[in-house]
């Protein structure tokens, strides 16, 4: 399974582009395990996971048909 990941912010910097395609990726859990071992950068970082445009707070099983997005802090004014 390939699971399309976009990346925003800072932390497109740091994995040097705005897509990613991930291979076996089960869950959201897993999918962040293998992030922060490509990208030991992103290990010091806060960020959010957003799974179909909703930022999700636990672990997330993931298909095919998912958008996944990696989102840096928000900040507001």
């Amino acid at each position: 399974m390939k699971i399309s990941v976009l990346v925003f912010g800072h932390i497109a910097e740091i994995v040097n582009t705005e897509k990613l395609i991930l291979q076996n990726v089960k869950d959201t859990d897993e999918l962040n395990e293998q992030l922060k071992k490509e990208y030991p950068l992103l290990q010091k970082l806060a960020y959010s996971i957003a799974v179909n445009k909703k930022i999700i707070q636990s672990n997330t099983i993931l298909t095919n048909e998912d958008v996944v997005a990696i989102l840096p802090p928000f900040s507001g004014g």
